[in-house]
């Protein structure tokens, strides 16, 4: 056997990592998919603070928005009733008017977050 046909039968006896990279698949996850939904959901984020009074937009977290539906999370009873009379009062329409996408429903879900405000403490202690 002369060398390149012994170079050959070593590069083919190589063990071979088989386990292919996942960075280009989660790149296109991340820059189709999941870019849209952080974009829709920071305007709505944006519109949210400016309309929402901030006694109420402090004890909720927007969830989620998908297929035209605004999912928040509200920390209390009493705070979800407060939403609830503000949205049916006429905040929801602004908010249909601000955003370019189509809003035909804000799901209020009561449940319990942890966030932490922009100055850096924790909104809520347990």
């Amino acid at each position: 056997m002369d060398d390149a046909q012994l170079r050959t039968v070593w590069q083919q006896r190589q063990f071979h990592d088989r386990v292919a990279p996942l960075s280009a698949p989660l790149a296109t996850l991340m820059k189709h998919n999941l870019a849209k939904r952080v974009r829709q959901l920071s305007k709505l984020a944006e519109i949210w603070d400016e309309v929402i009074p901030e006694q109420i937009a402090c004890h909720t977290a927007l969830e989620g928005y998908h297929r035209g539906v605004l999912t928040v999370m509200v920390d209390s009873a009493p705070h979800r009733y407060q939403l609830q009379v503000l949205l049916a009062g006429g905040l929801q329409n602004e908010i249909q008017a601000r955003f370019s996408g189509a809003i035909t429903k804000i799901k209020l879900e009561p449940g319990q977050f942890y966030s932490v405000d922009l100055a850096g403490s924790a909104r809520y202690e347990f």
